[in-house]
């Protein structure tokens, strides 16, 4: 399992909100391994500013795969992507 942490460009909400219908669509058809996914909000929870998606998928590689073809990633939103391994204990 793994959490990936996207976090957007400043200025970049039109991009975020240009290609969401597609984004949407891209993890429904990937339900088979998301375990969740949701947007980061600013403070104010006024502005979506990033992405949190937890996989439940193979490894790394396949997981890159995945990523890769995000509409969100393809079309130039993230600053930083982080990807960390996770263990699932709870509940």
């Amino acid at each position: 399992m793994f959490v990936v942490r996207c976090q957007d460009k400043p200025g970049h909400q039109q991009i975020r909100l240009d290609n969401r219908p597609a984004h949407l669509a891209f993890l429904n058809a990937h339900l088979d391994a998301l375990v969740l996914a949701g947007p980061l909000l600013s403070d104010d929870r006024q502005a979506m500013i990033g992405s949190l998606l937890v996989f439940d998928i193979a490894d790394r590689a396949a997981l890159e795969t995945v990523l890769a073809a995000d509409p969100y990633a393809q079309a130039g939103l993230f600053e930083q992507v982080t990807v960390t391994p996770f263990k699932k204990v709870l509940p």
